[in-house]
């Protein structure tokens, strides 16, 4: 494992050499397997307790996959294609946490036939769904907590809120459910640490009621949004392990912790390299035309989001406009 405190550099010889055997045919994106080794050696130590699990999501790539689990990178999925792509590198599925709030029927059906043990939970359907499949199925419940501060807000979309949680935990014992830890997610992108600290203080909480009501947890999940940086200053990794470490110590040595990276390991590890195919000049202004768009590859960026665009070109700098 590589344990330098500085990352690698992106090298735009990487880029070279597979355009010298390959070829450009169309937009591609080359991703450097130091800066994924890098990336995992650095989350882990700034937050020693926590096991990441990769959230495959965010690069399902075999090779992606492979590099970080000879890291030490576990695994969360959200679909039947992530789960099935991890089993066929052999992944344990007991490794394995389902993380997707809502899923399937014929999903859940799938991934209790090969094995998956632990599944998030929002609400009492889900639960009644999840044990109707599989009754020893162990659960972990994601609560409501502030996404401010996100790129991305997800709370409103996933997380039970207080009322909630008081039914889930009464069903769950009435059901003799193994409900047996608590998740949430601070939103993707999080600019603000505070949003973990709020976060693993109301999951103590329910900690706390899960015991009172005869349940034993024994999970806590971190969840994602682990910021990374695209145009904008984001906090350090380590900014936020001061944190998390903190807060842990709440919590005996017998839960396990875990946590599931997805943008933070991968973003900057990968670059997608494009081609200029056009240049024209509109009322005084240089507009560059590239042969991607939102729709092929640049997606995000349709939600304010900037990556930093790198050229083997020299020459006086223009503004430009790229479209």
């Amino acid at each position: 494992m590589l344990t330098k405190s500085r990352a690698p550099q992106f090298n735009l010889r990487n880029v070279h050499n597979h355009l010298e055997l390959n070829g450009y045919v169309d937009p591609f994106l080359l991703v450097d397997t130091d800066i994924l080794r890098h990336n995992a050696s650095r989350f882990m130590a700034a937050m020693p307790r926590v096991q990441p699990h990769f959230a495959v999501k965010s690069n399902p790539d075999g090779r992606v996959l492979s590099c970080l689990g000879e890291e030490g990178v576990k695994f969360e999925i959200a679909s039947k294609a992530e789960l099935d792509a991890l089993l066929d590198m052999n992944v344990p599925a007991e490794d394995i946490y389902y993380s997707n709030p809502v899923k399937s029927r014929r999903y859940l059906q799938h991934a209790a036939d090969m094995g998956v043990e632990w599944y998030v939970i929002d609400s009492p359907e889900e639960l009644e769904k999840v044990i109707a499949v599989k009754p020893d199925a162990k659960l972990y419940l994601r609560i409501y907590t502030t996404n401010e501060g996100s790129g991305y807000a997800l709370s409103s979309k996933f997380g039970a809120h207080t009322k909630d949680i008081n039914t889930i935990i009464d069903l769950a014992a009435e059901l003799q459910a193994d409900l047996a830890g608590v998740t949430f997610h601070v939103g993707s992108q999080c600019t603000n640490v505070n949003n973990w600290r709020v976060g693993i203080q109301a999951a103590r909480k329910v900690f706390d009621q899960m015991i009172e009501a005869g349940l034993k947890p024994r999970l806590l999940n971190l969840g994602g949004g682990y910021p990374v940086e695209l145009g904008k200053p984001v906090p350090s990794i380590e900014e936020i392990g001061e944190i998390v470490n903190q807060e842990l110590k709440v919590f005996p040595d017998s839960v396990r912790v875990i946590a599931e990276p997805g943008r933070f390991m991968v973003a900057d590890a990968g670059y997608f390299v494009s081609q200029v195919v056009g240049k024209t000049s509109r009322e005084g202004k240089t507009w560059l035309y590239i042969d991607a768009g939102f729709y092929g590859g640049l997606i995000e960026l349709k939600d304010g989001l900037g990556y930093q665009m790198l050229t083997d070109r020299t020459g006086d700098l223009v503004a430009t406009t790229v479209a």
